[in-house]
Formats: structure tokens, C-alpha cells, sequence
């Protein structure tokens, strides 16, 4: 337990602080969901937009590391572009030969 005045609101600021970065980090998680699961292209543009100005934020106040934050946009960058694509491309369907049976002799 503190023993100093000055220890007792340090724990009380960082309790503060450690809510409001959790609530940050909590919201930028559920816009990026719902950015990897958004069909309408332009709608994830707007999201997309949006979350990496989050993830900004939150690496410049080292809530998460900087890395992480460019990990995390690449990653929904390349999402976004995939939207609207096929993703399977169709295959060939290849069909077999008959077998010939040889006639015995």
C-alpha cells in the first residue's frame, strides 16, 4: 500500500487513465470488426479512414505500440481492396478419360 500522498493519487490518476485508454482501445477494436466484416465498398473506405486515424491516436499516446497501429492498418488496407473481388476463383473442372478396356484374346 502507498505510503505517500503523492502515491495515493498517482494510483488514483492511473486507475483513470488506464479506463479511458482500455474504452479507447475497446471502441477502435469494434470499428475495425466491423470494417473487416462491411460488404460495401465505400463504407469501408469511410471506416477505414476513421480506425487508422484511431490507431494513430492510440500509438501516439504508446496505448499500443506504433508497429502494432501499421501492422494493423496494412492489414485492413489489403481488406478493404479485397472487397468486391471474387475471392475463389473458379476452377477448371477436368474431366477423365474413359478408361479402354482391351479385349482378350
Amino acid at each position: 500500500m502507498a505510503n505517500h500522498k503523492s502515491a495515493k493519487t498517482r494510483i488514483r490518476n492511473n486507475a483513470a487513465k488506464r479506463l479511458r485508454n482500455r474504452y479507447q482501445a475497446k471502441s477502435t477494436r469494434t470499428l475495425a470488426k466491423q470494417l473487416r466484416t462491411s460488404t460495401v465498398k465505400s463504407e469501408a473506405e469511410a471506416l477505414l479512414k476513421e480506425v487508422s486515424s484511431m490507431l494513430d491516436k492510440l500509438a501516439k499516446r504508446n496505448i499500443i505500440h506504433k508497429n502494432k497501429a501499421a501492422n494493423q492498418k496494412s492489414k485492413l488496407a489489403k481488406a478493404v481492396s479485397k472487397i468486391g473481388t471474387n475471392p475463389i476463383p473458379e476452377k477448371k473442372v477436368v474431366r477423365k478419360k474413359a478408361a479402354v478396356k482391351k479385349a482378350s484374346k
